[in-house]
């Protein structure tokens, strides 16, 4: 990997394997996934499938799993579905929210990958799939 695709990824919050973050859908964020296309795979996510990262998945700083209590006390949300519906909106940037951290540290999915981890989406698993990454999504929480 280049140094400028280590820097991009480092950029991203996407240090290790099995790491996932949000980002809002703009033409410069789609140019830099582009970018690094042969070393993550990305798409749309829906809804649910940004609630079940968060109530999974989802920490604060210091260790603290994201609970619907947390988001009341230290996010200043009324509920986690609040959270999950300016984020999905795009209100609110993962980044951006003081106390939660920008990254989701998933599991492999169980079942294991379906293709090549080395190949591109329809045949492997890396680079654009669509919707399909709320599927992915679902078996690695």
């Amino acid at each position: 990997m280049t140094k400028e695709r280590e820097e991009i990824m480092r950029q991203l919050h996407l240090t290790r394997k099995n790491h996932a973050t949000l980002l809002n859908s703009s033409d410069s964020v789609v140019g830099t996934l582009r970018r690094i296309k042969d070393y993550v795979t990305w798409g749309e996510v829906d809804l649910e499938t940004i609630e079940l990262l968060l109530r999974e998945r989802g920490m604060l700083e210091g260790g603290q799993r994201l609970t619907e209590d947390n988001v009341k006390q230290n996010l200043r949300y009324a509920s986690l579905a609040e959270l999950a519906k300016e984020l999905y909106e795009g209100n609110a940037k993962l980044p951006h929210i003081k106390g939660l951290k920008p990254i989701f540290r998933l599991h492999p999915p169980s079942r294991g990958f379906k293709g090549s981890t080395k190949k591109p989406y329809p045949e492997g698993e890396l680079g654009y799939r669509g919707d399909a990454i709320c599927a992915l999504l679902s078996k690695m929480t």
